[in-house]
């Protein structure tokens, strides 16, 4: 409210990063955040343009979509009110947009390639519970997790391949035998860039972002 210092610390992050952005002559930035609602979250995600959720099929999360939403709507109206209290018009700020562009179900089971039966029941409620709390929309009930349209993917849950992942330093999708990756952890690794791959290229096309031929 007029408050340079309080435009200052809630763009730093803003400002950071695209810093960071032009040093490095980056098309798309990502920023992964842990799961609150707190001040610092707040600063960060007003810096963003688009908003991915990920979300596991379990009650949690869709408690979780029911206090993001609507925080995500009141973050994105609030800081709208204030941009035009800026005192110092040479502050470079962020638009807020935070527009939601689609959720990512993640870790769930797999058996006999199909999700288990008790994750696919809570998963079959993301679809309107996302359009209710993220969107403000209602009259989605016939949707399914498998043909909505705000879906980004869907990343089983690759047991063996994360502590592997996490004692080679690397990402589970590069992962080579000399990781351990042999025989069907291989195959699992061939999944998991598939999987990965599949998702990037989703959130590309969703927020506009070039991608190499």
């Amino acid at each position: 409210d007029r408050d340079e210092a309080a435009f200052r610390t809630t763009s730093a992050f803003y400002r950071m990063l695209r810093r960071a952005a032009e040093s490095e002559s980056a098309d798309l930035v990502l920023i992964d955040v842990g799961p609150n609602l707190g001040a610092i979250n707040r600063a960060v995600l007003i810096a963003a343009d688009h908003v991915v959720i990920p979300l596991a099929p379990d009650l949690f999360s869709l408690q979780g979509l029911r206090n993001l939403g609507p925080t995500l709507q009141r973050w994105r109206q609030e800081w709208g009110d204030r941009l035009s209290r800026n005192p110092d018009p040479d502050l470079i700020l962020p638009a807020g947009k935070m527009e939601p562009a689609g959720y990512v179900i993640m870790q769930h089971a797999v058996r006999l390639d199909r999700p288990a039966r008790a994750y696919e029941r809570w998963a079959r409620r993301i679809p309107e519970q996302y359009a209710e709390s993220v969107l403000g929309l209602s009259g989605d009930h016939d949707l399914s997790a498998e043909t909505d349209p705000r879906r980004l993917a869907t990343i089983k849950h690759y047991r063996s391949l994360m502590p592997m992942a996490q004692e080679a330093r690397k990402p589970m999708f590069d992962l080579k035998p000399a990781d351990g990756a042999i025989g069907a952890h291989a195959q699992n690794v061939q999944a998991a860039y598939r999987n990965f791959e599949d998702l990037a290229l989703a959130i590309a096309h969703r927020v506009g972002a070039p991608v190499a031929a």
